[in-house]
C-alpha cells in the first residue's frame, strides 16, 4: 500500500513542498527513512512509536519503507514527524488514505502525542496556497501566524488523537480565522515610547527626522548618558508605517527565525535591532550549516542600531559593506544559494574617545589625540561612507530635564511622523519611474546628478565648506543627498544654500583633525 502526505520545508525565507511517500509491503516489521534526512528526521521513528503507544493508536506492523521528495534536497528538523506520523496512520487504517490528499501537514511531536510548534508557518501557508492546497494542519501554537493566509483553511492542533479525529471527519476543530488587516492597522500606531520622552537634544531629533525622511543612515557621537540610545529606540516611532506587503517580508523573516510569539499576527511595527557587540559574523549577517537569517535581515524595514560601534570586531563591520549597498544578503553553500532581504536603516552610536569625554563641556578627557584618532580608527572609511549624517550628541543640561523656565516642549512623534511622511510622498513621485528606488539614500550617481541640481551659490558654499572644513571627498555625495531630503522637508522642489548649509553640518568625522 502506498500513501502520499504532503509537507514542506522551509529554504530561506520561501517554502518548498516535500511529499511524504509511505510504502508498506509484506515482511517483518521494519520502518526506513530515505530522501537526504539528517538526524533529526531519522530519530522521529522513536518519537512517532512512542506517540502512538501513548495515544493509543495502532502502527503498521509491516516492512515500511518512508521517501522524502524531492529526495536530493536534505530534510533537516523534527516538524517533518506528523506528516510521517499520518503516513502511518493511513498504511495502519486509522484514517482514510484519502482524507489529506489536498491538506500540507508538519509539526513535531513529543512522546506523549503532544505537538510543538514549529519554525516558518508562514511561508508554508503561503506556498500551500500557491500551490492550491484546501488546507493546513500544524501546532495549534502557529495556527493564527499560518491563518494570516487568507483563501487557506489552517486547522490548529494540540495532540496526535486530535489529528485523527480530524481526519476522521469527527472532531469539531474548525479553521483558523485572523482579521489581518484590522489587526494590522490597529497595532501600528501604538508605541510604548514617544520622542516626547526626550529632553532636550532637539538638534539631535532634527537629525533623527532628516534621517527617517530620506532612509539615512546615521551615527550619533556624543559622552555617556547623553541620550544616543533613548533617541535611537524612538527612531521607528517617526517611520512610515509598513504597508501590508513590507509586514508580510517582515513577518516571513521572523517567522523562519522562530521569533515570532504565541498566537503572533502580522508585525505591525517597524523592527528595531540592536545586538550587543560581541556578535560574531554569521549572527549578523546569517548563514550557518541550515542558513537562517541574521540580525540585519531581523532588521529588515527597520532600524539596525549598533551601540558602542568601535567595540564591534572589525570583520563584522565589514560584512556589512556589500549587504548595506544592495539591500539582500546572498549566503552560498555546496548545492544551495539562499538570498535573505536586508533592506534597513542603520543607525550608530559612539564615545568620542576610550574615556568618552572628548569635547565635552564640561568634563575634561583623558586621552591623547593619538588614542583619540586610534579609537575612532576602529570605523574603517568604506564604511563611514555608507553612513550619511554624523551627528555630535551633547549633555542635556538640569534645567531642559528638570522642564524648567526656557525649556523647549518636545514634540510627540506623531507631529514629526507627519512630516516625514510629506517628504516620503514628495519622493516616491519623484522615483516613481525607478523601480527599487524609494527614498533619496537609495539615489545612484547617475540619479544624483539629474535630481539634486544645486545654484551656483550653493555650489560656491559646498566648495567653500570642503575647502575650509577639509572635507573629504566621498563627503560630497552625502551633503547633496541629506539637502535633497531637507529640501523635500521644507516642500521645496529646489536645493537651496540654507539646505546645503544645514547637511554640511551633518559631516563632522569627514573634517581632518576632528579628533585633535
Amino acid at each position: 500500500m502506498l500513501v502520499k502526505v504532503f509537507g514542506s520545508a522551509v529554504y530561506g525565507v520561501d517554502a518548498m513542498t516535500i511529499t511524504m511517500e509511505v510504502d508498506a509491503a509484506q515482511g517483518l516489521t521494519s520502518y526506513y527513512i530515505v530522501g537526504l534526512p539528517d538526524n533529526a528526521v531519522k530519530e522521529s521513528l522513536d518519537r512517532i512509536a512512542s506517540a502512538f503507544r501513548n495515544s493509543r493508536i495502532e502502527r503498521p506492523r509491516s516492512k515500511v519503507l518512508i521517501n522524502m521528495s524531492p529526495a536530493d534536497i536534505k530534510k533537516e528538523g523534527a516538524a517533518y514527524d506528523l506528516p510521517i506520523a499520518v503516513g502511518l496512520m493511513a498504511a495502519s487504517g486509522e484514517v482514510p488514505p484519502d482524507s489529506f490528499s489536498d491538506l500540507v501537514i508538519m509539526g513535531e511531536l513529543s512522546l506523549d502525542g503532544g505537538l510543538q510548534p514549529i519554525k516558518g508557518a508562514l511561508p508554508i501557508a503561503i506556498k500551500a496556497r500557491a500551490e492550491k492546497f484546501r488546507g493546513l494542519i500544524l501546532p495549534k501554537q502557529n495556527a493564527r501566524e499560518a491563518g494570516l493566509v487568507n483563501n487557506l483553511d489552517v486547522y490548529g492542533v494540540e495532540n496526535l488523537r486530535q489529528v485523527v479525529d480530524l481526519l476522521n471527519g469527527r472532531s469539531d476543530i474548525q479553521p483558523t480565522v485572523v482579521n489581518t488587516r484590522e489587526e494590522f492597522f490597529e497595532a501600528q500606531t501604538h508605541f510604548d515610547i514617544d520622542f516626547n520622552d526626550v529632553k532636550g537634544q532637539e538638534n539631535v531629533k532634527r537629525a533623527l527626522e532628516i534621517a527617517a525622511s530620506g532612509g539615512h543612515n546615521a551615527i550619533l557621537i556624543g559622552p555617556p548618558g547623553a541620550g544616543k540610545t533613548m533617541l535611537a529606540k524612538r527612531l521607528p516611532t517617526i517611520l512610515p508605517p509598513l504597508s501590508l506587503q513590507e509586514a508580510l517580508e517582515t513577518t516571513k523573516i521572523h517567522s523562519v527565525a522562530g521569533k515570532l510569539s504565541t498566537n503572533a499576527s502580522l508585525v505591525a511595527q517597524r523592527p528595531f535591532r540592536s545586538p550587543h557587540h560581541t556578535i560574531s559574523d554569521v549572527a549578523l549577517v546569517g548563514g550557518g550549516g541550515n542558513p537562517q537569517p541574521g540580525e540585519i535581515s531581523l532588521a529588515h524595514n527597520g532600524v539596525l542600531f549598533l551601540d558602542e560601534l568601535p567595540e564591534f570586531k572589525r570583520t563584522v563591520l565589514e560584512v556589512m559593506r556589500q549587504p548595506m549597498e544592495e539591500r539582500r544578503v546572498s549566503i552560498a553553500r555546496a548545492k544551495v544559494s539562499i538570498d535573505f532581504p536586508a533592506s534597513f536603516m542603520l543607525i550608530a552610536s559612539m564615545n568620542p574617545c576610550p574615556c568618552g569625554y572628548y569635547n565635552h563641556p564640561e568634563k575634561e578627557c583623558t586621552c591623547s589625540p593619538v588614542m583619540v584618532q586610534r579609537y575612532l580608527n576602529k570605523i574603517s572609511g568604506p564604511l563611514l561612507d555608507r553612513i550619511d549624517l554624523h551627528v555630535e550628541v551633547t549633555p542635556v543640561s538640569f534645567n531642559e530635564l528638570a522642564g524648567g523656565e526656557g525649556s523647549k516642549r518636545s514634540e510627540p512623534s506623531s507631529t514629526v511622523r507627519e512630516r516625514v511622511l510629506q517628504a516620503r510622498e514628495r519622493q516616491a513621485t519623484r522615483f516613481a519611474q525607478h523601480p527599487g528606488v524609494y527614498a533619496n539614500a537609495q539615489m545612484g550617481s547617475k540619479l544624483l546628478k539629474e535630481v539634486c541640481v544645486i545654484s551656483q551659490v550653493g555650489a560656491n558654499l559646498l566648495k567653500t565648506a570642503m575647502e575650509r572644513l577639509n572635507l573629504s571627498a566621498r563627503a560630497y555625495d552625502r551633503i547633496l543627498k541629506v539637502s535633497r531630503t531637507i529640501a523635500d522637508l521644507d516642500g521645496k522642489d529646489e536645493i537651496r544654500p540654507e539646505h546645503l548649509a544645514e547637511a554640511i553640518q551633518y559631516r563632522s568625522l569627514d573634517r581632518e583633525g576632528w579628533a585633535g
